[in-house]
């Protein structure tokens, strides 16, 4: 069907007909659409159905920024061992090419996550480059000691580290087989370590599984997520990342969510973060962004996976959602000429997952690394 033929006016879209206007994306099913629609429906703009009045857009701004969790998310759920200078490339790789937030390990027992073994070393050694910011995975109040201890051993021209991520989850199935207790139980633990690491000039983030859907108990309570997130906004973490750790999440579910959480929390304060296990991650990451969340975790290569997510795939890839934002209203943030690098991120997508001894899975880095060999060999074939 010509595009020209379906496609709504301006008028018709600001009369804010939801359905009309969610039908007309799913019959494009293009990522641009919600681009548009998100640009179209200001912010203040929105519509009204039976549960009362729904906002699709509440920020102005269209800077997005990018939480680069490879070397972390990306990483704790290989079966190999990665070495502590691949581990450092990785990250050096990653700031050179325009990321000013690189989650770069995680104080965990390496009993439990063997793979983020060596994140002392790792972030002792990496270059720490000016205006980016090196998180860790901080889960209780033994690994907020360790990087005390790390941040007093060391004499650094400038801190390791001065961001904290702490996590938890929105059932108490997820949280049992992660971290051995309840949701409660879990916040009563974090409280301390948040208070701790604020005491200490740290920033605090913080994570919140299992959004959507969780392996062990199915559909996840939407107003279970509002109240967790909102614990830990509470608590002061400047931000909360809503994960869709099992990546069964669809645009009209991860709205829906959004929504709910946003009746507690303020969107400024919150963060997408989706896997792509059913291949709609970018899409829900745009749809994030037509509910007004401008941060979004992402992995190059389309690393990741979780070890107590059975069957949970890897991250969105970084390439793809900056492949996704091309030409659209949005601006990704970045030290790289303003943004990040798409080429030179796929180029480290490439040499991270050949490391890993496997290709990237990134689409964007397939196709683009596909069209530059191919260029490559006309080339060659003209001498």
């Amino acid at each position: 069907m010509p595009l020209a033929s379906v496609r709504p006016s301006t008028n018709q879209l600001n009369k804010g007909n939801s359905k009309e206007i969610w039908s007309f994306a799913l019959l494009l099913d293009s990522r641009l659409t919600i681009i548009e629609l998100s640009v179209l429906r200001t912010s203040c703009t929105s519509w009204k159905n039976q549960s009362g009045r729904r906002t699709l857009v509440t920020s102005t701004s269209h800077l997005v920024n990018i939480v680069e969790v490879g070397p972390r998310d990306g990483l704790q759920n290989e079966k190999g061992v990665i070495p502590v200078d691949v581990k450092v490339e990785l990250i050096n790789r990653l700031g050179r090419a325009g990321a000013q937030i690189i989650e770069t390990g995680s104080f965990v027992s390496p009993k439990w996550v063997p793979q983020m073994a060596g994140t002392p070393e790792v972030i002792s050694k990496m270059d720490r480059l000016p205006g980016v910011h090196y998180p860790v995975l901080v889960p209780n109040q033994k690994g907020l000691d360790n990087l005390f201890k790390l941040l007093d051993d060391n004499q650094f021209d400038s801190p390791v580290t001065d961001d904290i991520s702490i996590f938890t989850a929105a059932t108490d199935a997820f949280t049992r087989a992660n971290l051995n207790m309840t949701i409660s139980e879990s916040l009563q633990r974090l409280e301390p370590v948040a208070r701790a690491a604020l005491d200490r000039g740290l920033r605090v983030r913080g994570y919140v599984s299992v959004v959507i859907a969780c392996p062990y108990t199915g559909v996840v309570d939407f107003g279970r997520v509002r109240e967790v997130t909102k614990a830990l906004a509470d608590m002061g973490c400047y931000e909360v990342s809503l994960g869709d750790t099992v990546g069964q999440g669809t645009p009209m579910k991860v709205a829906e969510m959004i929504e709910e959480v946003k009746k507690s929390v303020p969107v400024e304060k919150l963060a997408g973060h989706f896997h792509d296990t059913y291949g709609t991650a970018v899409a829900n990451v745009l749809t994030a962004l037509a509910q007004g969340i401008r941060t979004i975790d992402s992995s190059v290569g389309g690393l990741g996976g979780c070890p107590y997510s059975p069957g949970a795939t890897g991250n969105v890839a970084t390439e793809d959602v900056l492949y996704a934002l091309k030409d659209s209203p949005y601006k990704v943030a970045g030290s790289n000429g303003g943004t990040i690098n798409l080429d030179e991120m796929v180029e480290i997508g490439w040499w991270i997952s050949e490391r890993l001894g496997r290709e990237s899975v990134s689409r964007a880095g397939r196709a683009i690394r596909a069209r530059k060999q191919l260029g490559e060999k006309e080339r060659k074939a003209k001498l």
